[in-house]
Formats: C-alpha cells, structure tokens, sequence
C-alpha cells in the first residue's frame, strides 16, 4: 500500500497537483472538521467506487489512517485499484502540521 505524508500532501495541494481526496469518516465527524474532500463514508466506499477517480492520484484518509488503510486493502485486493494512497496519521496529523507550519 501507497502512504503519503502531511508534508508532501500540502505540497501537492500547493502546487495544483492533480489528485483526489476522499474522506472515509462518517458525516457527524466529517461535520466536525474536514478537509474538503469528498465525504464516501468507509461502510458506503465499495458501492460508491465509481467515484474513485482512475486517472489520478488518490488519497483516502480518515481520523488516524487505520480506516482509510482497511478500504485501501479492500479496494487493491478485490478491485486492483494501483493509485490508492492512504495519508499517514489522516486529519489528526494533518491538523497538527496545520497548526505548526504557520
């Protein structure tokens, strides 16, 4: 499985890189705090993988990154998705490199 950083994600979204976010959380958490990427709720992910774009990066995240790396698995071993990257330590570490990279 693919990983990225909060590092090298903020440099993706600095300098127009393409790619997909997905968030995997559920709404009540999504509504709570986001990243503006497109809320499919882990349980709904597999249905809703049309939504998957495949021609560009992705990256899943949730709360820690253990949920978005369980559909990550899902989605590699059964529907051989190659452009799947799950973000280390999801929205908890990216609010922490928020806050520190100001």
């Amino acid at each position: 499985m693919k990983s990225i950083d909060v590092q090298t994600l903020g440099r993706w979204m600095n300098s127009g890189e393409p790619f997909q976010l997905i968030d995997v959380r559920e709404y009540s958490e999504y509504m709570e705090d986001h990243m503006f990427g497109a809320l499919i709720p882990m349980g709904s992910l597999v249905d809703r993988r049309a939504e998957i774009s495949s021609d560009k990066k992705v990256v899943i995240h949730c709360r820690s990154g253990r949920r978005s790396a369980d559909i990550i698995r899902i989605l590699e071993d059964q529907f051989h998705y190659q452009n799947l990257y799950n973000l280390e330590g999801g929205i908890l570490a990216w609010n922490h490199y928020r806050e520190h990279s100001k």
